[in-house]
């Protein structure tokens, strides 16, 4: 069996034009001999903003580029053939195809309806007006060019609980509806920021109206058999009350030939909340483990001020690996994003390092730090930045790495704070490595590896230190790695 490597196979600024699924199934070849096991794509369904959305403002579950809905056919990525070619040839090359999940909300409705709300404190979502207001709202979704296609459900105001903007009266703001469904208000379990975090943006889906769950479950089976995929990637869970994920998980999972692959974004950096959800949902989700992705984000920040002995501590890896799928980068923490927490470019090749080498945790690979990546956009100042995101040149050397060498029992020696080593014992058919970095002056560290690994000779895999090592009768060493930079010692063959 492979170590399972994830790539996430887009970032936000991807350009548009139906270029992404042919980039997938073209390079499918080339991820899976490097060691990439699985991929996640993008969400596929159509978004409000057609040909233009990255994914999240989600209008139609059932369009995967089918249909002339919101000014195209295809989405940003391609259309449906395209993003059936490129599953198929990820599948064909033994790589998994992980598809993303946005259930909070919808977008883009057809029609206006008559609804009542509250008033609600943006701030404080527990303080709802009592008074009810008649209005207009965007909450009726019938997607005319599909027809009923795949299927004939029809939303309206019923299957949510909330929205951000009303007409006659015209308002924007947080506003509940009034409905069969909260009387009670918003849903529990979700996250406790501003009182109550139900209410995220869109149209926000009601997951206690029973027709609605049925139909996610339903869509769920139908991406499934429309896509064969090997498993989802859940966006924003801290919004959707986690009873409603363990049981939508449950039910995949019933009907899947082969076990799924489930993580989901709960974006918090209290790992004592990631805990928390991992219990509301009976461990049957891994979570990205944000605590350790801002780690690496201060790390590259503060340079040898940073302590990295404790690189570790307080992240989901550390408190749970069984769960952790750890990240150095994503979509939105990419530069100019809403989770802005960028790693700087020298210290990614160390913080790869730290998830693609060590035993626990699933780690995912970004896109821009794999193929590279340049954008511009408006930041919060109202000034435009470009941004160029250069390929990390030691990345695909660490994800080989990871497949050849990170096999076995695992020691550390996390007691400097500006250098700190690792090694894995390798196995009868994996040898293993040492891995040894700094973010500060050039480092060394004296390891006693046991005397199994008397008088075997090690290089560096990363090519950055041109010595060899010989360990000694004991199987004692020196290694030694470059100024804010690591070294990967693997046994001279």
């Amino acid at each position: 069996m492979r170590n399972p490597t994830l790539l996430q196979f887009f970032h936000w600024y991807y350009p548009t034009g139906s270029k992404l699924w042919p980039e997938a199934a073209d390079r499918a070849p080339w991820l899976a001999e490097i060691g990439i096991t699985d991929v996640w794509l993008p969400p596929a369904s159509k978004g409000e903003s057609g040909g233009f959305s990255v994914g999240y403002d989600t209008y139609d579950l059932f369009d995967l580029g089918e249909f002339e809905q919101k000014g195209s056919r295809a989405t940003k990525y391609g259309d449906k053939d395209q993003l059936i070619a490129a599953v198929t040839a990820l599948r064909d090359h033994q790589v998994g195809v992980i598809m993303d999940v946005v259930l909070n909300h919808k977008m883009g409705a057809d029609e206006k309806e008559q609804v009542q709300v509250n008033r609600v404190n943006p701030d404080n979502r527990d303080e709802i007006d009592s008074e009810v207001i008649g209005a207009e709202a965007w909450t009726r979704f019938t997607f005319p060019p599909r027809a009923g296609q795949y299927s004939k459900f029809v939303w309206d105001y019923k299957c949510f609980s909330g929205v951000d903007h009303i007409e006659n009266p015209d308002e924007n703001g947080v506003f509940k509806i009034v409905n069969d469904y909260t009387g009670e208000g918003w849903n529990s379990q979700v996250d406790d920021e501003l009182g109550n975090f139900d209410y995220l943006m869109g149209a926000n889906i009601d997951f206690r109206n029973r027709a609605v769950t049925e139909e996610l479950k339903y869509w769920a089976r139908w991406m499934m058999e429309t896509l064969p995929c090997s498993g989802f990637r859940l966006d924003a869970v801290k919004h959707i009350p986690a009873w409603f994920y363990r049981e939508w998980i449950d039910h995949i999972q019933e009907v899947a030939d082969r076990p799924m692959f489930i993580v989901a974004e709960y974006w918090s950096h209290e790992v004592d909340k990631l805990q928390h959800y991992i219990h509301q949902v009976e461990g049957k989700t891994m979570l990205f483990d944000a605590p350790l992705q801002m780690k690496f984000h201060n790390a590259s920040r503060e340079g040898a001020g940073f302590d990295l002995s404790q690189i570790f501590s307080d992240t989901l890896v550390a408190h749970d690996p069984w769960h952790a799928v750890t990240i150095v980068a994503n979509h939105d923490t990419q530069p100019l994003q809403s989770l802005e927490a960028p790693v700087e470019p020298w210290f990614k090749p160390l913080a790869y390092a730290l998830i693609l080498l060590r035993e626990e945790g699933v780690p995912a690979v970004f896109y821009p730090d794999l193929f590279g990546a340049q954008y511009e956009d408006e930041g919060s100042d109202g000034e435009i930045y470009k941004i160029e995101m250069p390929v990390i040149p030691e990345l695909e050397a660490l994800i080989r790495a990871r497949q050849f060498y990170a096999h076995g029992v695992q020691t550390e020696w996390f007691d400097h704070p500006n250098c700190v080593a690792f090694a894995r014992s390798g196995t009868e058919e994996h040898p293993g490595c040492v891995v040894v970095m700094s973010n500060g002056d050039e480092g060394e560290k004296t390891l006693s590896l046991g005397e199994g690994f008397a008088g075997t000779h090690w290089y560096d895999f990363l090519g950055h230190r041109e010595e060899g090592v010989t360990a000694d009768e004991g199987g004692s060493a020196v290694f030694r790695c470059n100024a804010g930079s690591l070294s990967v010692w693997v046994i001279q063959e």
